[in-house]
């Protein structure tokens, strides 16, 4: 059963397991496997379920709506995000403006099955929308009780902080970021972080397997496994490219030690670092398969010592991105049509 951690400063407690569904559910896998993999997270004590209206074009909320039917809804964190194209991609069907943000919620509450959800995330900062008009959006959304809480994903500290800051004005608190986070992506370990940390803010962090590097089924110098994330023309193929150098591979293949010193798999151990900075409430895992969602949350819990701490930094080198502006250099650079 995976351990529960408070969503920054706010009462609210989440499974810091938390179930994902970005580029599985509504797209690469069918809609009853997908249902299985969300059933075998509640099966394995998981509560909290992230998703957004722009994964598989609104599908991905739907399945997951009809998969946790018949659940107790108090019993449930439901998340998911506002800012990507969705529906036929109208000009107003995109971003943070107050028109697309009100009709985005309701969307998807209908396709979720439910009357509002516990977290509503800004998928990304939109650089056309003034940050007042989609704070004042979200402010409303939150006092039609449509969402309990608000969050951020992949925003700088900067924003982070513009943001809170609007969020006091108008009686309400950003509570979390959803940044990229594993032991090869720390970009937000030098500004989001302690931004985060003095504001109240906790992260929720996708891809802490590194698009599944850090499971070590990639290896130096061998073809890709047919199916995999590396060759998904979906999307996963682009957003993987960047750690499959046979020197990231290689120094990745000399982690397995530490794994087998704690009982844990690769995947595990990439789980359980995150996991072990204290401003990450939860790290979001996927799964294609039912059987991966209980070993993931094997990882639950786990502390891993100092010294293999230490020794993971000196294993993956130089192979680890640290700049903080990649945030910023990875964000649209305008309202993506």
């Amino acid at each position: 059963m995976p351990t529960y951690r408070y969503l920054g400063n706010s009462g609210l407690k989440i499974s810091e397991i938390t179930y994902g569904n970005w580029l599985t559910h509504g797209s690469q896998v069918e809609n009853d496997v997908a249902t299985a993999c969300v059933h075998a997270a509640l099966d394995a004590g998981i509560s909290t379920f992230d998703t957004a209206d722009v994964y598989a074009n609104t599908k991905a909320e739907q399945v997951l709506g009809d998969a946790l039917k018949g659940q107790r809804r108090e019993s449930l964190e439901i998340f998911t995000k506002v800012y990507w194209p969705t529906g036929p991609g109208g000009p107003n069907d995109t971003g943070l403006s107050r028109k697309h943000v009100m009709e985005s919620i309701n969307g998807s509450l209908k396709r979720l099955g439910t009357d509002y959800v516990d977290l509503y995330q800004a998928h990304r900062y939109d650089t056309e929308t003034p940050l007042e008009e989609t704070m004042q959006a979200f402010a409303d959304i939150v006092r039609q009780g449509k969402a309990l809480y608000i969050g951020v994903s992949e925003w700088t500290a900067d924003q982070i902080r513009a943001g809170h800051a609007l969020a006091q004005d108008l009686g309400f608190q950003l509570i979390s970021s959803q940044p990229q986070y594993s032991m090869l992506w720390r970009v937000i370990e030098d500004e989001v972080v302690p931004t985060s940390r003095e504001l109240g803010l906790s992260q929720i962090v996708w891809s802490p397997m590194a698009q599944g590097v850090l499971s070590g089924k990639y290896l130096p110098g061998r073809p890709l496994p047919a199916g995999s994330r590396a060759t998904d023309d979906k999307g996963g193929a682009r957003m993987i490219q960047r750690f499959l150098t046979d020197d990231v591979l290689t120094r990745v293949q000399n982690l397995r030690p530490v794994a087998d010193e704690l009982g844990l798999s690769m995947a595990q151990l990439a789980i359980a670092w995150v996991l072990q900075n204290d401003n990450v409430a939860a790290a979001l895992v996927g799964a294609s398969r039912p059987e991966q969602v209980a070993e993931n949350v094997k990882a639950s819990g786990v502390t891993i010592p100092a010294e293999l701490m230490t020794r993971i930094d000196e294993i993956l080198g130089g192979a680890v991105e640290r700049d903080p502006g990649k945030t910023a250099e990875n964000a649209p650079q305008g309202r993506v049509a």
